[in-house]
């Protein structure tokens, strides 16, 4: 009798012992979310629905304090406060990771997609996620892709209609080779700088012009800088949703569920505004005094040409099981 009882005691202490392993209610947590956009920016609206969900998934107890208008740094002070455990999550774009993942440059190629549907396709697909799958050794836990949108060229000398408008012009571009290249392709004079440097370059006439998306460029009000703005759409930019991996480890299983889900389901509200936006802000940089062009189609196939060397190039330096992935994934969404 006696050993029954110890019996069912042990019983009842192991089933209460083990709720917690299935329950895991979330504890009290800071996290600090940081990006480089204004507080008007798309990015901005999808941290704060992504906080939002977030709240009301852990009872109120996983907090988001969001950081916008690189308060906590550049890109690469934010990485590394990210892979130093200091900062829990950012939302830069996917360009910034190539220092680390140099594979992450195949979403930078020129030209490679041209509408929104097959962005998606690609980056919510295999492609996207072999990305992902890079970022755990390198401290960085990814938990997928918000919209930046197509990326358009301004500068204060002219019109960009064709390929040779672009000979000669002092464009500051995002640190990556890639970029770099690209513009060099098109005998232009890139000029990589970090985002937070970037208007006082353009009102000090160090640069000539910059490429970003329309929301990026009316909410950082570069149209006061600015004379013309080209839709060149020749790099589809994408943002991508970080966390720091000494921050996810500490993590509940019921937690990282808890963040995987919410920023599911604020990635297709964040799409949704950053789209909308885009299309109101081209309208917006007009009446602000912007002279706005189109790039014919045939223009735009003429530019691929020009840039595929660059393509060629950095592809023959990557994994090839991704590049091949990369071509095979671009060959399925074209179609």
């Amino acid at each position: 009798m006696k050993n029954t009882a110890r019996l069912l005691a042990a019983a009842g202490l192991s089933l209460l012992l083990a709720v917690p392993a299935f329950a895991q209610p979330a504890q009290e947590r800071v996290i600090r979310f940081g990006h480089l956009n204004n507080a008007d920016h798309p990015v901005s609206f999808g941290v704060k629905r992504f906080a939002e969900l977030l709240a009301a998934k852990s009872g109120g107890k996983m907090k988001v304090q969001e950081f916008p208008a690189s308060q906590l740094g550049n890109e690469m002070q934010q990485q590394s406060a990210l892979q130093g455990g200091v900062q829990q999550m950012s939302a830069p774009a996917t360009t910034s990771l190539a220092g680390i993942v140099k594979e992450f440059g195949l979403v930078d190629f020129p030209f490679s997609v041209s509408t929104f549907a097959q962005a998606d396709a690609l980056l919510d697909g295999p492609l996207g996620q072999a990305l992902i799958a890079k970022l755990p050794e390198k401290g960085l836990v990814a938990l997928g892709y918000w919209d930046l949108g197509f990326r358009n060229v301004t500068n204060s000398k002219r019109a960009i209609a064709k390929a040779e408008d672009l000979d000669g012009l002092k464009i500051r571009v995002i640190p990556n080779p890639v970029f770099l290249e690209t513009f060099k392709a098109f005998k232009a004079n890139p000029v990589p700088m970090p985002f937070a440097e970037l208007y006082g370059a353009l009102e000090a006439k160090a640069v000539d012009g910059q490429e970003n998306p329309y929301a990026v460029i009316l909410s950082n009000k570069f149209f006061e800088v600015q004379k013309f703005v080209s839709a060149t759409n020749h790099v589809y930019a994408a943002n991508i949703v970080l966390v720091s991996k000494k921050f996810w480890d500490s993590l509940s299983p019921a937690e990282q569920k808890m963040m995987n889900d919410a920023a599911n389901e604020a990635r297709g509200y964040q799409r949704q505004v950053s789209r909308a936006a885009a299309q109101r802000a081209v309208g917006d940089l007009q009446a602000k005094g912007l002279q706005f062009n189109e790039v014919a189609p045939a223009e735009q196939a003429r530019m691929r040409q020009i840039a595929k060397p660059v393509v060629d190039k950095f592809a023959a330096s990557y994994d090839p099981v991704l590049v091949k992935l990369y071509n095979d994934e671009l060959a399925r969404i074209r179609k």
